[in-house]
């Protein structure tokens, strides 16, 4: 291996990351999306299939202008009894607004001869011809050899002859696929490195899936064999179990492996936001345990660990958590020593000395906290407030007297059944008494709702406050109805940031409370901390 070796990167998200379950892009959704793969140093990004459906049609009617990306079409082959020209699939395809275009066809014989019913000679045909038609026309075409590694297995010589008739036609990329994803490194390595004594590796890619769990581990067997571009998805989105993660392989690749790619040591440190930011469009809780940029990829719980972390980072991390783009996590639990603590004081700012008894005295709050049920290491702001109100710099924004929450279930005259929460709440904003009365899609929702009607006029900065998570875990389940619960509350203030209360009761609304509470003191509190360093 060459160290500057160049990868290219091929990106799928908007094609086959859009087949994923539960998927559903948009056209704004596709434009956003793209236009990050860009900035990000993507090579190719493909924009879908035109002519499959409104939404992809709408997107290459007025495709984003990409700057370093090559924006790139998806189709398929001729079909048996069509000229290339008078093909209606390669018409939409030459039509396209892109600069290069790639098409599917068969290499696995039994597809051949069971889906295409066609003579193998035909198939050849198809494929040469498609190909260099989108080359006259388009400038740039790339052959995705769909289930070449079973077509291999079953008949090397006739698959093999699918790619040549795609490569000797003009095809820029010949692309390896594992389209059912069942395919193992070992295997794939071999296969790879035997079809690069045919076709050279500079124009050889990969596409695998992740039904064995091994896209990304066959994606640089794959590499490691001669291939030099890989096909990919933003966090592994795909059809049934993804296709293989980019946002894994690229740091991978160019930290590990020493491989040059389009994306410079800048654009690398964007990977944690544009893994988060496709969550975040897609209204979904990012993997925390994501390697690179999941929330615990540099989390330190251990006390030993942690100790060492302190003394070199490396003791416990394989790459800087920065080059990525991502942060390291102290976290604070009943395993946590003091070296956990004072770490953790440093990350959010709170200045104290190592040998202050209060240290201790918070490690014995923190796990004793932690056997009644709190998570600290999930919450970090519960955590932060928990700190700084030992220290005394939390303020009382508001102090609770009471509330009531009444839910209701009837069926109405239409014979429709109707469930609604009601929340009562009486609490003191400064020298003001006050009760709000809401309801609500649930007791939570409606305690939410009649907090902010009394909150949000003296403090505006919760207006954009808003809970995108919420998890219930009975501590206790042996006690049946009367269980311990712990109600784990997600929030977000509109503006990228994230952070994560806990609250613990025998009562699931009085834990609910007890985190809702945190999660807008915390809120509060990061503000006034924001104003008064802008001298508002």
């Amino acid at each position: 291996m060459t160290m500057g070796e160049r990868i290219y990167l091929y990106d799928t998200t908007l094609r086959d990351g859009a087949q994923t379950q539960g998927v559903d892009f948009s056209v704004a959704d596709k434009t956003a999306i793209a236009r990050d793969l860009d900035l990000l140093g993507i090579d190719y990004v493909e924009g879908g299939w035109p002519g499959a459906n409104p939404t992809d049609d709408a997107f290459f009617a007025d495709p984003p202008q990409l700057r370093n990306a090559t924006f790139t079409a998806f189709g398929m082959t001729r079909r048996p009894g069509r000229s290339a020209a008078n093909d209606p699939g390669l018409a939409g395809l030459v039509g396209a607004k892109c600069a290069a275009v790639c098409m599917v066809g068969k290499t696995w014989d039994f597809h051949v001869d069971v889906a295409l019913n066609i003579p193998r000679s035909e198939n050849l045909e198809l494929i040469s011809d498609s190909i260099r038609l989108i080359r006259e026309r388009k400038g740039e075409a790339l052959f995705d050899a769909e289930h070449f590694f079973d077509g291999y297995k079953a008949n090397p010589d006739y698959a093999v002859d699918c790619l040549m008739a795609a490569f000797e036609a003009g095809a820029r990329w010949i692309v390896l696929c594992d389209t059912n994803g069942g395919s193992l490194p070992d295997e794939v390595e071999r296969i790879v490195r035997a079809v690069a004594e045919r076709i050279p590796g500079t124009n050889l890619g990969i596409h695998t899936h992740n039904d064995t769990e091994n896209a990304v581990a066959n994606s640089l067997a794959a590499v490691r064999a001669g291939a030099r571009m890989i096909q990919g998805t933003l966090n592994g989105l795909g059809e049934r179990c993804g296709n293989a993660n980019l946002v894994s392989l690229i740091p991978t690749l160019m930290l590990k492996m020493g491989f040059e790619t389009g994306i410079t040591a800048e654009g690398l440190r964007r990977l944690t936001q544009v893994s988060r930011g496709l969550d975040e469009r897609l209204n979904r809780a990012p993997d925390r345990h994501a390697p690179y940029v999941g929330e615990s990829a540099f989390a330190h719980k251990g006390g030993l660990h942690v100790s060492a972390v302190e003394k070199d980072p490396t003791s416990y991390e394989h790459v800087d958590p920065a080059s990525v783009g991502n942060r390291r996590c102290i976290v604070v639990s009943d395993q946590a020593g003091r070296s956990n603590l004072l770490a953790r004081f440093r990350e959010i700012g709170i200045e104290i000395d190592a040998r202050d008894e209060r240290v201790a005295d918070l490690v014995d709050l923190v796990k004793r906290r932690e056997y009644d049920g709190y998570a600290y290491d999930g919450a970090e702001a519960s955590f932060e407030l928990l700190a700084r109100r030992a220290l005394g710099e939390v303020p009382d924004f508001f102090r609770l007297q009471s509330f009531r929450v009444i839910d209701e279930r009837r069926w109405n005259a239409r014979d429709e059944l109707i469930t609604l929460s009601e929340a009562t709440i009486k609490l003191d904003v400064g020298s003001q008494s006050l009760m709000t009365v809401a309801e609500g899609n649930g007791p939570v929702n409606a305690l939410d709702i009649a907090l902010r009607k009394a909150l949000v006029p003296a403090y505006p900065d919760l207006e954009g406050l808003r809970l995108v998570d919420y998890k219930v875990r009975i501590l206790t389940p042996n006690d049946g109805t009367k269980a311990v619960t712990r109600v784990m509350i997600e929030s977000t203030d509109g503006c990228g940031d994230r952070w994560t209360t806990v609250g613990v009761s025998a009562n699931v609304i009085d834990a609910s409370y007890n985190a809702l509470h945190d999660s807008i003191t915390y809120r509060l509190y990061r503000a006034s901390i924001a104003a008064a360093r802008d001298g508002r």
